[in-house]
């Protein structure tokens, strides 16, 4: 049988607790089926602590090599105050450049078990499911110049927001393509009537719906998409925006789903290599409480089952097995309803674990 081999960056702050959940899971299903090949590597603060870099060379040939990346979160306090190119952080963006991982997808699906746990009401987001397709190597993160100056005798902030049209066109193939297989429903987000980026991006967007004539293409003012995230969520099938407000939309968007840490991404390449993180970050104010969510993580699990190990009966079962833990009623801190168990990173790993080896039986 062929071993599919995972790189597993757990990084800082939660990145650990929820990672290992994750890889819990990962076993539970290779226990009557697949073969994974599970490689870990420090990134982040992890690894600037041990070696002054938080993307050791090492870290990223081991991730360049991988079938796919199971990554945890980069970053502390501590290390915002350091230079950018050594902060914990930045050891994300210098991966997702190289390894050309410019297609995040963040699936937004409001569970029904959830929805009195999010601060929306149940009319709202009932039925809820879209998809928030950031592009994630160009943009104001990347842009050049960039820097802090002084200039008549006081500092100056530069960030550049540039896209070529050929970052443009490769992701709304990837928004139009996943469209397709779905609602069929495209809504570009940019903010056209001010940036000339946005203006680009809106023709070149516009030019690339030719080829995709059974997709529905509307664009929105990230203002206005933002008001309507919230008001009408449901009117959303798929969002394909830049780097900075899918950045922004996404977050907004967790909280559709009663907690940032039920959100899971995947960032992939043109070749269907990727990386997979939950989108909560590190919370280093939480970390080694075992209070944690690792759903998000779990859910990252299976999206990497999904595109890049090619597995869907898999990523569905453990999906599934998500679903029945919350419909038995555990809960983590995060999403604590009244009524609920409550329980801490570890026991909802375990519970998901159970769950998937019950499936298997």
């Amino acid at each position: 049988m062929t071993r599919m081999h995972i790189a597993v960056l757990a990084g800082d702050g939660i990145g650990p607790e929820v990672t290992a959940q994750a890889v819990k899971a990962l076993r539970a299903l290779a226990a009557n089926g697949p073969q994974f090949e599970f490689s870990a590597a420090p990134v982040g603060d992890a690894a600037y602590d041990t070696v002054g870099d938080p993307l050791p060379e090492a870290t990223a040939t081991l991730a360049e090599r991988a079938d796919a990346v199971l990554f945890g979160a980069a970053g502390t306090y501590e290390s915002d105050l350091r230079p950018p190119e050594a902060r914990g952080g930045h050891a994300l963006l210098r991966l997702r450049k190289r390894m050309d991982l410019f297609a995040n997808f963040r699936p937004v699906f409001a569970f029904p078990e959830l929805l009195g746990a999010s601060t929306l009401r149940r009319e709202v987001i009932e039925g809820v499911d879209l998809i928030v397709l950031r592009e994630l190597t160009g943009d104001i993160y990347f842009g050049q110049p960039r820097g802090v100056r002084v200039e008549n005798a006081e500092r100056v902030g530069i960030n550049t927001m540039r896209y070529t049209e050929g970052e443009i066109r490769r992701v709304a193939r990837a928004g139009f393509e996943a469209a397709r297989g779905r609602r069929k429903k495209l809504c570009s987000v940019d903010k056209a009537n001010v940036l000339e980026t946005s203006a680009l991006w809106r023709e070149v967007v516009t030019e690339v719906a030719r080829d995709y004539p059974d997709v529905e293409l509307t664009h929105q003012y990230v203002d206005a998409a933002s008001m309507m995230l919230i008001r009408r969520p449901r009117d959303f099938d798929v969002i394909v925006t830049g780097n900075i407000f899918g950045d922004i939309l996404s977050d907004a968007a967790a909280m559709l789903t009663g907690s940032i840490g039920m959100l899971p991404s995947a960032s992939l390449n043109a070749a269907g290599q990727g990386l997979y993180e939950p989108v909560h970050g590190s919370a280093p104010d939480i970390a080694g409480k075992d209070i944690a969510n690792p759903l998000a993580s779990i859910l990252s699990a299976a999206m990497m089952l999904r595109h890049s190990l090619k597995q869907p009966a898999l990523a569905a079962r453990m999906e599934q097995a998500v679903r029945r833990v919350l419909a038995a009623g555990l809960r983590t801190a995060d999403i604590m309803e009244p009524g609920a168990m409550l329980v801490g990173t570890e026991a909802m790993g375990d519970a998901v674990a159970r769950e998937l080896s019950a499936m298997a039986d």
